[in-house]
């Protein structure tokens, strides 16, 4: 009987989480009747899949320039321990998933110590919309990369990165619960338009994005001149924040918790107003149009001069077109979003544009047959094999 196969995986936030956690049973099954060990780094879905983690994952999910560097010193702290824990465990295969600042100097370390041991990286950095450097680099420490975007396997052969295979986004598993129905889409050319507001799911994006958000509301509805209903989905780590910021809004949107709530105002909504992040995919496989908008703080702000994209929204980039409006930094202000949100709201060119592109974006984004966690598991086990 083969000795059970070790695997160690680390992430550094919830989301990371979330893909490990579904990689785990995919391994499983892959591997059939061979026992597998898992240990590394975890939140409570991939503890709850069977993984030890070594530490809280609250340790490091640290986002942002400024609490980065307050939090530095027990960073590299946990940097070295998770190091040192791996070597020690002796895994046959490491996994690094999302989070490049924390996974990426693990992995760093991992290899001058075992050479010869397969990194995977599980979600690409954004090389090829800053420090594209990166990519070259990465060969150093990454075997190869399971990319979630379909673009990524041109970028990194085009930057010198390492092999990468595009195996799906997560998202494409939620297709079914995301797109609507033809009766649903004929309902909301029949009911009152319902716009979904969408500040984000950090407290810094609540922070900064809810007074902007609340005055562009204000402003479409005054002047669209009917009635319009605005729906706002709410997380639960955010939501005493969003309870209290929309007090004083003069147009107060119907808040809704969970993720079945909210794809359920996805499916009914006729247009929304989102902060740029993973919620412009769900809107576009929801065929929502939309405005966008986004700030960050001064000294992240900075780091926009050194993008080498033309777009901010994740939609835009694998389209390869500009079709969803974006709004940045001063740019993100009442006037212009309403400016962005009002045409969205009737038969316009621009609600139709943003409509096939969608459709467009469902073929762009296809596999075939598995899910993405089973095909990173197929790409895991060839390397494996190798």
């Amino acid at each position: 009987m083969p000795l059970p196969l070790r695997v160690a995986i680390i992430v550094g936030e919830i989301s990371g989480d979330a893909l490990g956690a579904k990689l785990i049973p995919a391994l499983r099954n892959r591997f059939g009747s061979r026992k597998i060990e898992f240990f590394g780094v975890a939140g409570p879905a991939m503890k709850e899949a069977g993984l030890s983690s070594l530490f809280p994952i609250e340790d490091i999910a640290v986002m942002g320039i400024v609490p980065v560097i307050k939090r530095l010193p027990s960073l590299l702290r946990r940097i070295r321990e998770t190091a040192e824990a791996i070597i020690a465990f002796n895994p046959h295969l490491l996994i690094i998933v999302d989070s490049p600042d924390f996974t990426h100097r693990v992995a760093k370390r991992v290899r001058r110590h075992m050479p010869h041991l397969p990194v995977i990286d599980y979600v690409s950095p954004s090389v090829w919309a800053w420090r594209p450097g990166r990519a070259k680099a990465m060969r150093g420490y990454v075997d190869h990369v399971l990319a979630i975007l379909p673009f990524e396997p041109d970028a990194h052969r085009r930057l010198g990165g390492p092999e990468c295979s595009y195996v799906g986004h997560p998202l494409i598993e939620r297709f079914d619960v995301l797109h609507p129905s033809d009766d649903e889409l004929a309902l909301r050319r029949e009911q009152p338009h319902c716009i979904v507001v969408l500040p984000g799911s950090r407290r810094s994006e609540i922070q900064r994005l809810m007074p902007v958000f609340r005055d562009t509301v204000k402003l479409v509805a005054d002047r669209f001149g009917s009635d319009l209903e605005f729906v706002l989905p709410v997380v639960d780590h955010v939501r005493p924040m969003v309870e209290a910021a929309i007090v004083d809004w003069p147009i107060k949107p119907r808040l809704v918790f969970g993720e079945a709530e909210k794809f359920a105002a996805f499916r009914r909504a006729t247009a929304a107003l989102a902060a740029s992040g993973t919620v412009t995919l769900e809107l576009a496989l929801a065929q929502v149009p939309m405005a966008v908008g986004y700030r960050v703080g001064a000294i992240e702000g900075q780091i926009r001069h050194f993008i080498h994209v033309s777009s901010i929204v994740l939609t835009n980039l694998i389209i390869g077109e500009n079709v969803i409006p974006e709004r940045i930094q001063a740019d993100c202000n009442p006037e212009n979003l309403a400016f962005d949100l009002l045409p969205l709201l009737s038969e316009t060119t621009q609600r139709h544009k943003q409509l096939d592109c969608f459709t467009k974006l469902d073929q762009m984004m296809a596999i075939d047959g598995k899910s993405p966690s089973q095909k990173a598991a197929d790409v895991i086990a060839n390397l494996l094999s190798d």
